[in-house]
């Protein structure tokens, strides 16, 4: 497959490539409307920017009668990326795209040997990329010269703007020719943005390619509910039900990153970690790590939900939630790339499934709810992994079937077998009991023996925040460091709960509960537990107006840090 609109050297990186046609985005930036023209472009995660524009740029680094490009001796584009891991994939991506027109592209982002960046750009580059804070850097330094720019290009606008580099960019861009184009790719337009391309772009052609109905049309949406204390065995069993080729786990910070990642690999899973403690030479190797299929789990913090493209991505793991819809889709925009389908899944602890719910919708994508993986689920999948893999045609070397015919000699076809399920099974992670699994316990609202002198408790949540015996249950006697039994009646009211426990522990209770409700252990939504001073008709559930109280965000492992 040709590209003849295209400069040949592209038109054949891209059949190289295995292109049959272009994206979207990629044929929006080549109509005649868009030639050589400011461009605004809003386009969703994994839909080919990088690509489109270096298509975009060849107006201005090509000509027809040269199809290679002279020695540069200033660079002639320059691309701003928001983070390492993003600025290095850009520079990847342009590298194969340019390589027959021999370009020469300079990569500056930090955490980088600078000195050999400063060299590089001395022997010439035709591109730049990097990140607004090195690359201002370099500026100021008299490193990096901008007067032959001919092409801008910023990168995930939106997301650098949120990081804080306007400053940065601003000085660049104040650098730059007048008569450069510049183009600007945004994931969202909000007012910053559309403000910034107001003021360094000229009669600007606006693109959008966004999918209005959902966040991405390659990637299905599932959302879970389940009780705080289940979400590693809830991301536990989602990993084993779903034997991704690669999946990719979010946490708030950089404490949770590192406690799931030691949990996972205490299990048994090939699981790295990313998060801003991890050097960018740690960060590299991890990478390679799940792109030579030695590990096929990555748990990471926000600082990887741009710039990572690994093909193999199917299942991103939200296992705590987003601060807010454009994050989950930014998170969620690591798998479903390219074409490729993805799976993401939000992990919902039962007191924040409104808000959810309310982001969900605000976003327009329409999630399926359903039920955490089973134990019971899994060994399913596994049954019908393990037919598929053995019944699957092979061919056998002649060791092969000499050892079969030893091992028939020795034990029977069907023990053969069992063993070799047995093997199967033993490599794999075990599935988990999860807590909230099952039917649900009654709220025991009937006397039972032994509480015939009780004190009631209360707890801040009801039916309206979802309260449920299936996950106040296990947070009680988690709290209280008590069991089941020492549990008497549960009675739900709207906005409140109120249960027993024997009067002769109600002390003991009440300690353990002032104990363990503390801000760097509170992953239990923001609710309190505290003695009622009578019974639940006595004290009577306060009335509430107006919506549900707004609980703090769960921390399902510890408490938050620096990402």
């Amino acid at each position: 497959m040709t590209f003849p609109d295209l400069p040949s050297p592209l038109s054949e990186a891209l059949a190289a490539r295995g292109y049959a046609q272009l994206t979207a985005v990629q044929s929006s930036v080549l109509t005649e409307e868009a030639h050589k023209r400011d461009l605004l472009v809003s386009a969703q995660t994994g839909s080919g920017k990088t690509v489109a524009f270096g298509l975009a740029m060849a107006t201005e680094l090509l000509s027809d009668d040269d199809a290679r490009l002279p020695v540069a001796a200033a660079p002639l584009a320059l691309c701003i990326a928001p983070t390492r891991e993003l600025a290095l994939q850009v520079s990847r991506e342009l590298g194969w795209l340019y390589e027959k027109a021999g370009a020469r592209i300079v990569t500056c982002v930090g955490g980088m040997d600078v000195a050999k960046e400063r060299r590089a750009l001395n022997h010439g580059a035709h591109v730049v990329v990097g990140t607004p804070g090195r690359l201002r850097d370099h500026l100021e330094r008299g490193a990096l010269d901008l007067s032959s720019l001919r092409a801008v290009v910023l990168d995930e606008a939106d997301e650098m703007l949120d990081m804080g580099f306007r400053e940065d960019l601003e000085e660049i861009l104040d650098m730059t020719p007048e008569g450069r184009r510049t183009l600007l790719f945004s994931a969202t337009l909000p007012k910053p943005i559309v403000a910034l391309a107001k003021r360094y772009q000229k009669d600007a052609l606006r693109l959008s390619t966004m999918d209005e109905e959902r966040g991405h049309g390659d990637i299905t949406y599932q959302a879970m509910t389940c009780a705080p204390a289940d979400i590693e065995k809830v991301v536990v069993n989602l990993l084993r039900f779903h034997e991704a080729e690669t999946a990719i786990l979010f946490c708030a910070t950089r404490d949770n990153v590192r406690h799931l990642h030691a949990g996972l690999t205490e299990r048994g899973f090939a699981a790295v970690a990313l998060s801003g403690e991890h050097s960018q030479n740690e960060r590299n190797a991890a990478l390679q790590a799940l792109r030579d299929r030695r590990a096929r789990v990555c748990v990471a913090t926000d600082v990887a939900a741009r710039g990572i493209d690994l093909p193999t991505l199917t299942l991103v793991v939200h296992v705590e939630l987003p601060r807010d819809a454009e994050t989950m889709q930014h998170r969620s925009g690591r798998t479903g790339r390219a074409g490729n389908k993805g799976t993401a899944v939000l992990i919902v602890p039962y007191p924040r499934r409104r808000r959810v719910e309310s982001m969900l919708r605000g976003a327009r994508i329409p999630a399926e709810w359903v039920q955490p993986p089973t134990a019971e689920d899994i060994r399913a999948q596994d049954r019908e992994r393990l037919r598929a893999s053995l019944l699957a045609p092979v061919e056998l070397e002649d060791d092969d079937r000499a050892l079969g015919a030893e091992l028939l000699a020795e034990r029977s076809a069907e023990e053969i077998a069992a063993m070799l399920v047995r093997a199967h099974r033993a490599a794999m992670p075990a599935p988990e009991e999860l807590l909230s699994s099952g039917a649900a316990p009654g709220p025991t609202d009937h006397h039972r023996p032994g509480f015939d002198d009780v004190a009631w408790f209360r707890m801040d949540i009801g039916r309206r925040q979802n309260a449920d015996p299936r996950w106040i249950l296990p947070l009680i006697c988690r709290r209280g460091h008590v069991t089941k039994s020492e549990i008497g009646a549960i009675r739900i009211g709207a906005n409140d709960t109120y249960f027993q426990v024997p009067r002769a522990i109600a002390g003991k209770f009440a300690a353990a509960v002032k104990r363990t409700f503390t801000p760097d252990r509170n992953d239990e939504g923001g609710i309190t537990i505290a003695a009622s001073e009578g019974k639940p008709q006595d004290a009577g559930p306060r009335p509430r107006s107006g919506p549900a109280p707004v609980r703090h965000r769960p921390k399902p492992f510890r408490g938050r840090e620096k990402q």
